[in-house]
């Protein structure tokens, strides 16, 4: 019998096989085989809707954003052209129209699909 890995969210021994996925019985977390052997945990990173987010995406703006250190502000409906996803607090770095540089929390926008 071979040796199945660890779930890599709860780090549970008690991992099983069902087709092609891996299951964790005591968190629920699902993975692929290929996922696993390859070792990459990659975030997978997405918007307030659940679509997974990209590099290059363009985004709307779905609340008011205050600016910190500034009196501005990103109103809703803010257009964002291509963004780049980054690790830390937030997950998006970009350039906004009439403010400049800065970093948005994923689950403030929506993906636009052309």
């Amino acid at each position: 019998m071979s040796e199945l890995p660890n779930c890599p969210k709860c780090d549970s021994p008690y991992t099983y096989e069902d087709g092609v996925l891996l299951n964790c019985p005591e968190c629920g977390h699902q993975w692929s085989k290929n996922q696993a052997e390859s070792g990459a945990n990659q975030k997978v990173i997405r918007d307030a809707n659940g679509n997974e987010l990209a590099d290059g995406d363009t985004v709307t703006v779905i609340k008011d954003l205050k600016v910190k250190g500034s009196s501005s502000v990103v109103k809703v409906g803010t257009k964002v052209k291509n963004i780049r996803l980054v690790e830390g607090d937030h997950d998006i770095d970009c350039k906004i129209p009439g403010i400049g540089a800065m970093g948005l929390k994923s689950e403030f926008v929506k993906k636009v699909t052309d």
